[in-house]
């Protein structure tokens, strides 16, 4: 019989011409023991639950759909065939993914300082970020992670609130226009604009008054290029280099880095002749923090810059430029992939749990009059003076309430990583080359941890209720050694802005929750925008 198939199947090559044939037979030869390379990982993979996969396109039609319903549909797949073992797959094409959403399976990969490489969803942000600080792997990220830790010690942020103060206060005053509208308004618009501001003024030491001038070509680019990046996230006909530079959106992506990076290249090579030539007239009030211990009090007037008639502030980007300086070689590329990184992963993550807690706090008028109950303590009834930074602290159930809102609504809905080695998570050994994602909006609703998990409830951030929770059951900023370095930053950022929209207007939701379109982009986002009304404060 196999003397009689192999008969037959010479046979067939006998029509070709020889180079046809012999391309036929390194084309099975390569094919066969792609196979044989391939079988232990589905032999592995294929014990996991997970809809059944169909011939080289495996899970594709699920995920490759219109961004309105594809986070539903994904987190549809993990509800019907992982929600009773916490873990799931399916494949991109040939690519193996597992989907994570139970604390202790999270845990086995996000405390693992061998599984720190981001998964290769990630390399789309590559022509914007390079490889700082999100991106990088292995030494390269160690490094970059023991240069940058520094720079957010809370001495630093202290230096920070001020901006956030400005810009919130910018932020009330656009608002009134909206004031005692019936049919309300989306909030987004005006947050994303407000955290903008803030972080290219954190980051750079530059402001764009994105609040005034929301048609700026730098504003337009960070939106466009988020689009693009999640569209070849999604897409895997944009995935290969070639096919993606054969199409249109290419040429929008390649203007949009354009834009992106010839502002931070400017600003990077300002800063330098500025900081150098204060350096060369000035060196005793330099923005120099080559001597600052930050175990000690910050004597502020290192910050001040004599050349210029206001205060300058210290920004993340003065100390990339004095990290290079001091032994720590960063060249400019090396600084503008951090400077960048820094907008990417601080404008809209924080733009969105600014809105989430806001429109929650919208929706339940008893939460909202506590926290400004809370306010109204802190401040001794005084609605206009700014909060200094033990305030912000002193802001507990404010600081409750955006945490249960990051539950809710985290603002990164899924974390990849790509596992280099076999790991065993629960009943079942994922095999190398897997792409681990956790998908925290599943994780956070665990009934288990959080019971009635789709209530907004502050209370469950009260120390009490925390007491003894799963360290990976809440993982709004990652986990593990990869956590987000900025998620300090964040939380005074948003309650700087939450605090002084709550002292001056009463905010109503005008969205029910249910009918929300959640599109799972790189940050978690209402569709349409989030309505709501708000009438001044008495």
């Amino acid at each position: 019989m196999k003397s009689v198939i192999l008969q037959r199947a010479l046979s067939i090559f006998t029509y070709f011409s020889p180079v046809t044939t012999v391309l036929l037979v390194l084309l099975t030869t390569y094919f066969v023991a792609f196979k044989l390379r391939r079988r232990r990982i589905e032999s592995l993979i294929g014990k996991v639950p997970g809809p059944v996969p169909l011939p080289i396109i495996g899970n594709m039609l699920e995920v490759s759909t219109g961004f309105d319903e594809l986070f539903a549909r994904m987190c549809g797949v993990k509800n019907f065939w992982g929600r009773d073992v916490g873990i799931c797959r399916a494949w991109l094409a040939y690519d193996p993914y597992v989907y994570l959403m139970e604390a202790s399976k999270v845990e086995v990969i996000m405390s693992s300082p061998k599984h720190i490489d981001k998964s290769q969803d990630y390399d789309f942000l590559h022509p914007w970020l390079g490889t700082g600080l999100l991106t990088s792997r292995g030494k390269k990220w160690h490094a970059r992670r023991k240069i940058l830790t520094p720079t957010f010690h809370f001495k630093i942020l202290e230096d920070f609130i001020d901006v956030f103060q400005e810009q919130s206060a910018v932020l009330v005053t656009k608002l009134q226009k909206e004031v005692d509208k019936e049919e309300g308004f989306n909030l987004f618009k005006y947050v994303t604009l407000c955290t903008l501001d803030i972080i290219c003024e954190t980051a750079m030491g530059q402001s764009i008054d994105a609040q005034s001038n929301d048609d700026s070509e730098y504003v337009k680019a960070v939106y466009k290029i988020g689009e693009i990046v999640q569209t070849r996230q999604v897409k895997v006909w944009y995935h290969p280099e070639f096919l993606f530079r054969m199409t249109k959106l290419y040429q929008d992506h390649q203007n949009c880095i354009k834009t992106l990076h010839g502002f931070s290249n400017r600003v990077i090579k300002e800063r330098k002749a500025e900081i150098a030539d204060q350096n060369n007239n000035n060196n005793n009030n330099s923005a120099s923090v080559k001597n600052l211990n930050l175990q000690e009090e910050i004597d502020d007037s290192k910050y001040e810059f004599v050349d210029f008639p206001r205060k300058k502030r210290l920004a993340f980007l003065d100390l990339l430029i004095e990290a290079s300086q001091n032994g720590k070689e960063l060249s400019d590329e090396d600084i503008r992939e951090e400077v960048d990184t820094f907008m990417f992963e601080g404008h809209d993550t924080t733009s969105a749990s600014i809105c989430w807690t806001l429109f929650l706090l919208g929706t339940s008028p008893e939460i909202q009059d506590r926290v400004v109950e809370e306010l109204d303590t802190i401040f001794d009834g005084d609605r206009t003076r700014p909060p200094t930074m033990k305030e912000l602290n002193d802001m507990k159930y404010l600081e409750c309430a955006i945490k249960d809102s990051l539950r809710l609504y985290p603002s990164v809905p899924l974390l990849g990583r790509h596992l280099h080695e076999d790991v065993q998570i629960g009943e079942y050994l994922i095999p190398a080359g897997t792409m681990a994602l956790v998908s925290t909006y599943v994780l956070h609703r665990d009934p288990k941890v959080f019971p009635n998990p789709e209530r907004f409830n502050p209370n469950n951030f009260l120390p009490e209720n925390s007491a003894g929770r799963h360290p990976y059951a809440y993982i709004p900023f990652s986990a593990g050694p990869r956590n987000c370095i900025g998620q300090k930053f964040a939380l005074l950022e948003e309650k700087s802005v939450i605090s002084a929209v709550l002292r001056n207007y009463k905010v109503e939701a005008l969205d029910r929750r249910e009918d929300l379109t959640l599109l799972g982009e790189l940050i978690l986002r209402p569709k349409d925008g989030l309505r709501v009304k708000i009438t001044k404060r008495d």
